[in-house]
């Protein structure tokens, strides 16, 4: 890869985001323009007339936006960066290659902004990051800082009518909020002073390379926020100076704490407990033991970068969620519609566990994110629905999220569902999604919870928006 641009310049050069509707290069692209750079981008989505009104917000914004099929690409000038979805034989790719255009990934872009600020605050971790990356966003934003904030979800607090899709945040304060990926590895390309380190556990990579990617990571800052109820997080905590450390947990002895926790359908509430500090009560607007645990990484980033405690407190009572995590899509004929990103298994786990926390049956889609997650994590995939779902639960799963290219089908969607089935649940594959959205409409009697679940499309959320509108018609 070509790294000749500094921070400084880096917005000099144009550049062309191939793949810019993805849920973590769009924001880059949207950081970028902000930044006064000459921006523009292609997309298979676009070129297939998906999800229109994500495109037309980018134009709004001044993107120039052009078929994949390299027409947009006709100068060595431009900086070519590339969804890690994109093969070499797109067009795009080869007129870059054609041109000599300099090269980048998102992550080093991305990366180059980041480690230039002042207050770089990284959010890393197998579950969580971008509800962690959006609760130190909004509390730091509430608080006057100003923060930029890069993330992979719509950040509700954000969205406007004139910004529907505001998955990222540019302000001029010293905070540079992100969250890192580690199933590419580039979580290595930063350099936080905050390092928020929510869990580790399967997704893309072995736990192996997970820990040693977390571990380096957690090392880099000057101070690592660390979720002590995680084995392997508590594990790699150990590993570095105490005063380095600043835990956090509900259920382990750490320097941020949550008592007396009170769940709601829609909201939670809990104490929470500061070693040398005196009880603080807590109200946060999203559901769940999981954003408790979320909230306390949050509380205590942002008191790491500055904030007093009780100014964090109450800024996070006003955080009102992140599209597609455990969002409320309606209610109609005594069913309520979800939409959630759930797609590994602490997910699923957490997510099944909050709704469970309530009465009513369960109707669940779930579209797997890809043929290759359902191979690495086959078992701890069908153990976290197995241990979470309850008698009449019934969960339905089409084929995988697929947009071209060459993939190994060695475990499919089937494959998971006859696992489920031998365990005794109700766990049904229709490989077209409509109709197995269709089949939860179908289901759906008055009490049910019906949750589409999945990640990396979009287009899920007009599913769930499917399936009201079908159970309305009944």
């Amino acid at each position: 890869m070509d790294n000749a641009n500094t921070p400084a310049d880096i917005t000099a050069q144009p550049a062309f985001f191939v793949g810019i509707g993805g849920s973590g290069m769009m924001p880059l692209a949207m950081i970028l323009a902000a930044k006064g750079a000459r921006v523009a981008g292609s997309d298979r989505s676009l070129d297939q007339a998906r999800l229109p009104a994500k495109f037309d917000y980018l134009r709004d914004l001044g993107v120039a936006l052009f078929p994949q099929d390299g027409s947009g690409i006709t100068s060595s000038d431009q900086v070519v960066i590339a969804s890690a979805a994109i093969e070499p034989t797109v067009l795009d790719m080869v007129a870059a290659d054609r041109l000599g255009c300099p090269r980048r990934t998102r992550a080093e872009m991305l990366a180059d902004l980041f480690n230039d600020a002042t207050m770089p605050i990284a959010v890393g971790g197998t579950s969580g990051k971008s509800t962690v990356t959006g609760m130190i966003g909004w509390i730091l934003r509430a608080a006057d800082r100003d923060p930029t904030v890069m993330n992979g979800a719509v950040m509700k607090n954000f969205a406007t009518p004139n910004a529907p899709f505001a998955s990222a945040l540019v302000g001029g304060g010293d905070a540079f909020v992100s969250e890192v990926d580690e199933s590419d590895g580039s979580i290595a390309l930063f350099a936080p002073r905050v390092a928020v380190l929510n869990n580790v556990s399967l997704d893309h990579k072995s736990l192996e390379e997970l820990n040693q990617l977390f571990g380096d990571f957690i090392a880099k800052a000057e101070l690592a926020v660390i979720n002590m109820d995680n084995p392997d997080a508590a594990a790699l905590a150990r590993t570095l100076p105490a005063r380095q450390v600043v835990g956090f947990g509900i259920d382990s002895d750490a320097t941020f704490t949550a008592r007396d926790i009170e769940q709601r359908p829609f909201g939670v509430s809990f104490t929470l407990v500061v070693k040398d500090n005196d009880p603080l009560p807590v109200e946060l607007q999203v559901p769940g033991r999981h954003n408790v645990s979320n909230a306390l990484a949050a509380i205590a980033a942002a008191h790491c970068a500055g904030l007093a405690l009780d100014e964090a407190v109450l800024a996070i009572a006003g955080f009102t969620g992140l599209r597609r995590r455990l969002e409320f899509v309606g209610e109609t004929q005594g069913v309520a519609v979800l939409d959630d990103f759930g797609h590994n298994p602490d997910k699923i786990a957490a997510t099944l566990t909050t709704l469970h926390a309530f009465p009513g049956r369960l109707l669940i889609l779930f579209q797997p994110h890809g043929y290759g997650p359902l191979k690495v994590m086959r078992r701890e995939l069908v153990e976290a629905f197995a241990d979470n779902l309850n008698p009449g639960d019934v969960l339905i799963l089409p084929d995988p999220a697929y947009y071209g290219g060459t993939v190994a089908r060695e475990v499919t969607s089937a494959d998971i569902v006859a696992d489920l089935v031998a365990k005794g649940c109700d766990a049904r594959h229709i490989a077209d999604r409509a109709e197995a959205a269709a089949a939860i409409a179908s289901l759906a009697q008055s009490g049910d919870r019906a949750i589409v679940m999945g990640a990396r499309d979009d287009t899920l959320s007009q599913v769930a928006g499917d399936i009201l509108a079908a159970i309305a018609e009944r």
